[in-house]
């Protein structure tokens, strides 16, 4: 009989039904088989709309279900570490939403549990389990473009929504944990190679939180980056990779969903092209990832060290732009008119 997975579902999060339910059908080794959220009447109906047959009356008693395999982790930032090192320490296995914690201190300390208990920790980076991230990659490592010049990456999407948790300082909030998490992602990993940051420029929507950020990097190899992000901007979408190589350029329109549409472009050597991957959903692919590394010991695409250096770029452009790093009891901006416009 096949291996299957069973999972349980930390709060009735709105990613839930993307990263975790619509993904269920194609992936048959893998089934919710419990939930719990603060509020128990949203509880109930989340399980009874998905078909998921058990509801707890509290995180802690989803932990210590002993048929719950591992546990899906989609709370806000700050409740990353505390949730997922409780989970790994009751034996369980984590999927655990990006940013994979508040800062690299707590993203480290749940790294250690992990490999302590022996249990799969994975950050829900998506778009990288995708067919397109590998073709990307391909076309770099076989030099189409040359040697990497600069590498420019953007993750800007509208949230208008003024009191959404993503803008609570004391939720960890902030376009650099949400939406940059996945521009400095994907900076470190078409490069291969991690950043120092050489400046950075916030916008804030209230002292110590970031609507928006640029920031410009270096490498040790001469080569150059930058990155933008934000929550709320003029920029109000922009998500794409831009790479510069010494004979030719490529770029990638719309790296993390590209179930919804891409391309990617590649001018090499005077020649163009335009490609795309069909495939199924980048979830699909992350919960087909996360299950073969748990049932079958495969090797993760993210892994731990990649997840605790991301942080530590996060942590850096916070720095850079004259703000502290997240932290779960708090966060108090070091400079709060000269770090960013409050808007």
């Amino acid at each position: 009989m096949e291996k299957s997975l069973r999972l349980g579902l930390l709060g009735a999060a709105r990613i839930t039904p993307f990263a975790i339910m619509r993904s269920l059908p194609a992936v048959p080794t893998v089934r919710a088989t419990a939930m719990a959220a603060r509020d128990a009447t949203r509880a109930h109906e989340f399980a009874r709309r998905h078909g998921i047959p058990k509801v707890h009356t509290s995180y802690q008693a989803l932990i210590d279900d002993p048929e719950v395999d591992a546990i899906y982790n989609p709370l806000p930032n700050s409740l990353h570490a505390e949730w997922t090192l409780r989970a790994l320490d009751a034996g369980k296995h984590v999927l655990c939403e990006k940013p994979l914690a508040s800062n690299e201190s707590e993203a480290v300390r749940m790294a250690e549990a992990a490999r302590r208990n022996g249990r799969v920790l994975m950050e829900a980076f998506h778009y990288r389990f995708h067919p397109l991230m590998a073709r990307v990659l391909e076309v770099l490592r076989a030099g189409e473009i040359g040697r990497i010049e600069h590498v420019h990456t953007a993750m800007c999407i509208p949230l208008p929504l003024r009191n959404d948790i993503r803008f609570r300082l004391d939720l960890a909030g902030g376009a650099t944990m949400d939406v940059g998490s996945y521009a400095l992602h994907m900076l470190r990993t078409v490069t291969g190679k991690e950043p120092k940051v050489s400046s950075a420029r916030a916008t804030l929507r209230s002292p110590g939180v970031d609507r928006a950020m640029e920031a410009d990097f270096t490498f040790e190899d001469g080569s150059t980056g930058s990155m933008e992000c934000s929550l709320w901007s003029r920029k109000l979408l922009k998500i794409c990779i831009q790479v510069r190589g010494s004979e030719g350029w490529l770029r990638v329109f719309n790296p993390t969903m590209p179930q919804l549409y891409h391309h990617l472009t590649v001018v090499s050597r005077g020649h163009k092209r335009r490609e795309r991957m069909k495939s199924e959903g980048t979830y699909t692919h992350q919960l087909r990832q996360f299950a073969s590394v748990v049932l079958s010991g495969a090797t993760p695409l993210v892994t731990l060290e990649d997840s605790i250096a991301n942080m530590r770029s996060i942590d850096a452009v916070y720095r850079a732009a004259g703000l502290e790093p997240r932290a779960h009891e708090k966060a108090v901006p070091t400079q709060q008119d000269s770090a960013g416009r409050v808007g």
